[in-house]
């Protein structure tokens, strides 16, 4: 991987296509634009943490079930996540979980015999 740049912006673009296929966008209200920013804005998160702290992302999985977008990424870090406390928000990084638990309808880590997965739900935008 060439660097958190490239790789976060992959993601992201992987992540625009899929939402495209989806239909998610273009989206039909003001919403439904919010609501697929915040699906990009979380996956740079989740992908930069993974890049700050494990080396790198393994796998970017994203998993729309018709109720609800499931972003997971996966890496090969032992050092399990979790927000700093306590948060300051005119203090320069750290914000990375508190942003992911904000938006995100959940957010958890999964632990694997090498390194663990990083997964937040996110719901559509209502219907209009």
């Amino acid at each position: 991987m060439s660097g958190t740049t490239g790789v976060v912006a992959r993601c992201r673009d992987f992540t625009r296509v899929a939402l495209l296929d989806w239909g998610w966008i273009p989206a039909a209200d003001e919403e439904g634009v919010a609501v697929a920013e915040d699906v990009l804005l979380l996956v740079s998160e989740l992908v930069t943490n993974a890049c700050l702290h494990a080396g790198g992302p393994r796998e970017l999985r994203l998993r729309w079930t018709g109720e609800r977008l499931r972003i997971e990424v996966t890496d090969d870090g032992d050092a399990l996540p979790a927000p700093r406390s306590p948060h300051v928000g005119s203090r320069p990084g750290g914000h990375g979980l508190h942003i992911v638990a904000r938006l995100g309808r959940g957010w958890g880590v999964v632990e694997h015999d090498k390194g663990k997965s990083v997964w937040v739900d996110v719901l559509p935008a209502p219907a209009t």
